[in-house]
């Protein structure tokens, strides 16, 4: 089970947001480039970076930033970014720029065909954020709701070829409340690829439940407000599921 800390980039701060609600952030930081290289010192496997302004805009705005990030990082470092990337340009762009994993969230719902051709023309490089409040689909920032159930976009999405399904509960993300682990867990059984889970990641305890169910195929979760806010210190959290793993080998 790797443990994801999350970088959200708002204004070229650190940030993080209740419920995906742009006029409800929290600046954790002045420094992206500096918040990635302290994950990469604490042992992290993998970074979660989202352009929030992109997101919101349905283009890139803090490609700069990003762009920083990955250089800083020099390629030790696997990065999965997000927000705003609604054409193969783009993706092409940021590939080139050194990111690993491009996550296509709104453009993945509303323009299947899109996501259909970046999944044959950067295979591999492909994942699907899949948003939902009550096992529906939601898009552009999470303020629409949709009328497309869950489960049967990710298998879709699975068939075009799509590496992973990143998955958040939008009523928990940044409330610190616990991830929805019923939610969670359905779509990964429904699926071949993995599900990384996403949204309310609290607590060890949390941890714990995920790992106990990393065989169903939740094979990540991304934290952010809790690693920074301190009620999960990412260390221990990636330590203890290391030692779930080890235990179940």
């Amino acid at each position: 089970m790797l443990i994801i800390p999350a970088i959200d980039i708002k204004d070229g701060h650190c940030v993080r947001l209740k419920q995906g609600d742009m006029n409800d952030a929290t600046v954790f930081s002045e420094d992206p480039v500096g918040m990635a290289r302290h994950w990469q010192a604490q042992g992290a496997r993998r970074l979660h970076v989202v352009d929030l302004n992109g997101a919101a805009a349905g283009k890139p705005k803090n490609e700069g930033a990003i762009g920083e990030i990955v250089r800083a990082l020099g390629g030790s470092l696997p990065v999965q970014l997000g927000g705003g990337i609604r054409d193969l340009d783009t993706i092409e762009r940021y590939l080139d720029l050194g990111v690993d994993y491009i996550i296509i969230g709104t453009a993945a719902v509303k323009n299947p065909g899109f996501l259909q051709d970046a999944c044959t023309a950067f295979t591999g490089h492909i994942i699907v954020a899949l948003d939902a409040k009550n096992g529906k689909a939601a898009v552009e920032g999470w303020s629409k709701l949709t009328r497309h159930d869950v489960i049967d976009l990710g298998k879709k999405f699975q068939d075009y070829g799509v590496e992973a399904i990143v998955y958040t509960d939008i009523g928990r993300d940044g409330m610190l409340s616990g991830i929805n682990m019923d939610a969670t867990r359905k779509l990964a059984r429904e699926l071949r690829i993995p599900v990384i889970a996403s949204g309310g990641l609290t607590s060890l305890a949390d941890v714990e439940a995920l790992c106990a169910v990393e065989s169903e195929g939740i094979t990540a979760v991304i934290t952010g407000r809790a690693i920074y806010q301190g009620t999960l210190e990412f260390k221990q959290a990636q330590a203890l599921a290391d030692k779930w793993a080890k235990k179940e080998d």
